[in-house]
């Protein structure tokens, strides 16, 4: 059968592992959407995590993905959570335009105490610290970094506040992760990992509607003189947002097109070309390589083992093996 080109009016399924970007004029919002498949099982799988930390670097894939994706220039952002609990690291970096990586570390005494207790929601999990967001435009640029506290909220409703607080959009962020137990073409049983999100901001011509409501008893609250109502607009879009399933944000039958038109087509929606999203990961021999040899000849004797240095990226689990005397200091 001859494949034909979409026609007028027509367009192709994004499908699995690729952000769609969307407007709704008539809401003035604009977003990015995501069903993410095989980019992230094979993530997952590689680190054989257990479940609850699973479902947390998951989300935090899907976050650094639709983030990520927006970048206007080449670079980076890292998307990194930092606390106290039994998931005491969690990290994603986007290399533009399109490598995705991420990986996570646990105390496993912990984590285990933790299931054992039942607690082991993300708040649980990560504890007390940070979520930060750090952009890399690369060498000669000063990096710039938003940081956010983990106050017991989950990941979505914590980016939520980082965009309120520090880029002062008006942003609803939505994440889902779902496991898939089906069979292989072998009739084996089969496990698979499944992700979806979505990022609406609100964005007018007129930054002075880009307000959200205040709440009664803040600062300046006397006589409640400051207390106002958000926009209408993104009020609804809000409710609209807050809707969705988390079935819906997951299931490859819906679509991330389809999800979209659900919510939105009373309002019009437009979406966009959509944008692939790849697991790789940015290590090579040349890196790791120049990393060994600024470190000190202390450093590199207590890593020498049968006369090599190895060393396993964190992220990808490849392992970089170096004769001594490559990497010792002139």
């Amino acid at each position: 059968m001859t494949e034909t080109a979409p026609g007028l009016g027509e367009f192709d399924f994004a499908g699995d592992d690729h952000v769609v970007p969307f407007q709704v004029e008539g809401l003035d919002v604009r977003g990015r959407a995501v069903q993410l498949g095989p980019m992230l099982d094979a993530i997952l799988e590689r680190h054989g995590y257990p479940l609850p930390v699973a479902r947390l670097v998951a989300e935090t894939v899907v976050l650094t993905v639709l983030l990520g994706t927006s970048l206007k220039f080449e670079g980076k952002l890292i998307v990194q959570t930092q606390g106290d609990g039994p998931v005491d690291l969690v990290v994603a970096d986007f290399s533009t335009p399109d490598r995705v990586r991420a990986y996570a570390r646990y105390d496993e005494e912990a984590l285990a105490d933790a299931e054992k207790s039942g607690r082991v929601q993300p708040h649980e999990l990560l504890g007390n610290g940070v979520l930060a967001f750090t952009i890399d435009q690369g060498a000669h640029t000063q990096r710039y970094q938003g940081i956010v506290a983990l106050d017991g909220a989950t990941l979505e409703d914590i980016a939520g506040a980082y965009f309120r607080q520090s880029e002062q959009i008006p942003t609803r962020v939505r994440l889902a992760v779902a496991e898939l137990l089906d069979k292989d073409e072998n009739g084996k049983p089969r496990h698979r990992w499944r992700a979806g999100g979505m990022v609406a901001q609100f964005l007018p011509d007129a930054p002075d509607r880009m307000r959200q409501a205040d709440l009664p008893g803040g600062d300046g609250d006397e006589g409640h003189e400051d207390f106002f109502d958000e926009d209408d607009l993104w009020a609804e879009a809000k409710v609209m947002v807050e809707t969705i399933d988390t079935d819906e944000l997951t299931d490859p039958t819906v679509g991330t097109e389809r999800l979209l038109y659900r919510l939105f087509h009373e309002r019009g929606v437009r979406v966009y070309e959509p944008q692939a999203v790849y697991d790789r990961c940015s290590c090579s021999r040349e890196k790791i390589k120049d990393v060994l040899v600024g470190l000190g000849n202390e450093d590199i004797e207590a890593s020498v083992e049968d006369g090599l240095v190895k060393v396993t990226c964190e992220f990808c689990s490849a392992t970089y093996r170096f004769e001594a005397s490559e990497v010792r200091p002139q």
